[in-house]
């Protein structure tokens, strides 16, 4: 086994004042973006919401509402400003009497773009800087339980049920801070800009990228290098050195894939604050970081895709309005593809692989029949090692359970016991439900019998 440290060890790093252009890298990645919402990392990483995420910084435990606000400052170990979780307009009224002064308001959802976005109840951001308790309540009535839209979410958006409320400061300057791994040079890197904040993907020219190795740290050489870069003084250097040094602890520590701070600001006064935290956690480290993967929260839907993916089997949620169950993620991707070819839109992508069970599967019929969305579904098997008839009889068992299929079923079946499978579905006289064995007429036939979206 290789930890996260000596896996870097055995890799040369380069130079910490290297500086590259990342122009055409930061455009790929804001195409994607804004054209389409994020797939959801499931195997590869944990994003927490922002204020797990302060607290991580904190590294302490602070109650809702008890003392004095100041009490805490001393103890972090990278500044961040106290802030208060919230999930109804009196918590947030409360809060804001506690302050005693302008507040920030944020929306807790797992996507960026906060700032920029819009709520479907009033039109307004999910960030927000309110000067009085009754301008929170206000804004808190009008973002609890509403959806908000950034070029980060579904198109619908995202339900917000939860707030992170803290003291307003006054900023002097923002800056973008990050911490993540560059895999195609097997090291650490660092992302720093100048100008960071809602606008940092129009600010790609300012953004200094400078490798280092966990086993040497934040050096010299790289504190020399922002200093002259970014022009800090000498004692504004200290901070930063201390930020950038607790960033790296974090990220070595914690099993962390990226650690960002957008924005780290300049207040008023010369102080150095995160404002905002994003953090990335490697899901092999499960079992050694048990504490920060409890933190994880899951919308009903992301609930349905965990227990799918305890089972064996590979869920992604789609924008469409037709469900599929294929097996093998090859002829899976192909059936996405040939729907779509045919004027329709799939709501999900979900590979039953070989080793599915007839549990598994009635569970997996069971998630696309409670999904709103999904008016149409088609069942696209190739039996090699999983069995046809195994699959006839799970799609069987869920139509029973559920009182029989409530919108259009098209069923393809080759492979492994084909025949006793197609007798089954035949026998069962099911309503709703259609078999075709060529591949192009099933997706047209579901395409066909699907509302469209």
């Amino acid at each position: 086994y290789i930890t996260h440290d000596d896996y870097l060890a055995f890799h040369h790093a380069h130079l910490p004042t290297s500086l590259y252009n990342l122009t055409g890298i930061w455009n790929n990645i804001l195409t994607l973006s804004q054209h389409h919402a994020p797939l959801k990392s499931q195997v590869r990483q944990l994003s927490l919401l922002e204020h797990h995420s302060h607290k991580l910084l904190q590294e302490v435990r602070y109650p809702f509402i008890q003392g004095n606000l100041n009490a805490y400052t001393t103890q972090f170990k990278l500044p961040v400003p106290p802030g208060f979780l919230v999930t109804t307009p009196e918590q947030a009224k409360q809060v804001a009497s506690v302050i005693d002064g302008p507040s920030m308001i944020k929306a807790q959802v797992l996507a960026g773009g906060r700032g920029k976005g819009k709520f479907n109840s009033d039109g307004k951001s999910g960030v927000r800087l309110v000067d009085s308790p009754n301008e929170v309540f206000k804004s808190a009535t009008n973002m609890l339980g509403h959806y908000l839209t950034t070029a980060q979410t579904p198109k619908d958006g995202l339900r917000v049920d939860k707030l992170y409320i803290y003291r307003a400061v006054s900023i002097a300057q923002e800056f973008y801070f990050a911490m993540t791994l560059d895999r195609q040079h097997t090291s650490p890197v660092l992302l720093i800009s100048s100008s960071g904040g809602t606008n940092i993907e129009s600010n790609v020219d300012k953004m200094h990228k400078l490798w280092f190795r966990l086993s040497t740290g934040i050096t010299d050489e790289i504190d020399a290098y922002l200093q002259a870069e970014l022009g800090f003084s000498d004692t504004e250097m200290k901070d930063i050195h201390r930020i950038l040094v607790q960033m790296m602890k974090l990220f070595k520590e914690k099993d962390a894939t990226l650690i960002e701070l957008n924005p780290l600001v300049r207040t008023g006064e010369g102080e150095f604050v995160c404002l905002d935290a994003k953090f990335g956690f490697d899901n092999s480290a499960r079992y050694r970081q048990k504490e920060i993967f409890a933190l994880e929260e899951r919308s009903p839907e992301e609930e349905e895709e965990h227990q799918l993916a305890e089972l064996g089997l590979s869920y992604v949620r789609l924008d469409g309005n037709i469900g599929n169950i294929v097996n093998g993620a090859g002829l899976a991707m192909a059936t996405n593809d040939l729907i779509s070819l045919y004027g329709g839109k799939c709501a999900n992508f979900l590979d039953v692989g070989g080793a599915a069970t007839k549990e598994a599967l009635r569970k997996a019929f069971g998630v696309l029949e409670r999904d709103e969305r999904v008016k149409g579904i088609l069942v696209n098997i190739y039996g090699g090692i999983v069995r046809c008839d195994m699959i006839a009889e799970a799609i069987v068992a869920a139509a029973t359970e559920m009182g029989g299929f409530k919108c259009p079923v098209v069923v393809r079946l080759q492979g492994t016991n084909s025949e006793k499978g197609l007798k089954l579905i035949e026998q069962s006289r099911l309503i709703n439900l259609v078999v075709e064995a060529e591949f192009e007429k099933a997706a047209q036939m579901i395409v066909k019998q699907t509302p469209r979206a």
